[in-house]
């Protein structure tokens, strides 16, 4: 399964990411934004709706910088997750999905429990912001 994600960094360097309502899969965790790579859409195209939709913000492709990706085998299906990174954007960020939002230095990003594939980038982010 292809998911595209990305790190909204802020000016004063915190990423954005969400909590998982409850109800969904992976209920309760904290992951980077973004959703599911539809047939014949890019990851890019796929980023600028998911953050329109879950976030109420609009994103242009030119601002998407790809950053690293996740590789991980879960019990049903095999996840490959390009995240990206973005700096800029229109509109104010909106919790339109999930239950909270956070902006968090990525040194303080263990603190939120997060999914198995999302987790492994926070080193990432923490090295290189």
């Amino acid at each position: 399964m292809l998911v595209a994600a990305a790190a909204l960094v802020d000016v004063d360097g915190r990423v954005l990411i969400g909590k998982r309502p409850q109800g969904k899969q992976l209920a309760g965790l904290w992951e980077f934004p973004g959703g599911k790579v539809e047939a014949g859409e890019s990851p890019e195209a796929c980023l600028i709706r998911e953050l329109n939709e879950e976030l109420g913000i609009e994103i242009n492709e030119a601002c998407l910088a790809p950053f690293v990706f996740a590789s991980h085998a879960y019990d049903s299906f095999h996840l490959l997750m390009p995240l990206y990174l973005c700096r800029r954007w229109n509109g104010v960020v909106e919790a339109r999905e999930h239950e909270a939002l956070a902006w968090v230095k990525p040194n303080a990003m263990t603190d939120y429990p997060m999914p198995p594939a999302d987790a492994p980038l926070v080193a990432w982010l923490r090295d290189c912001l």
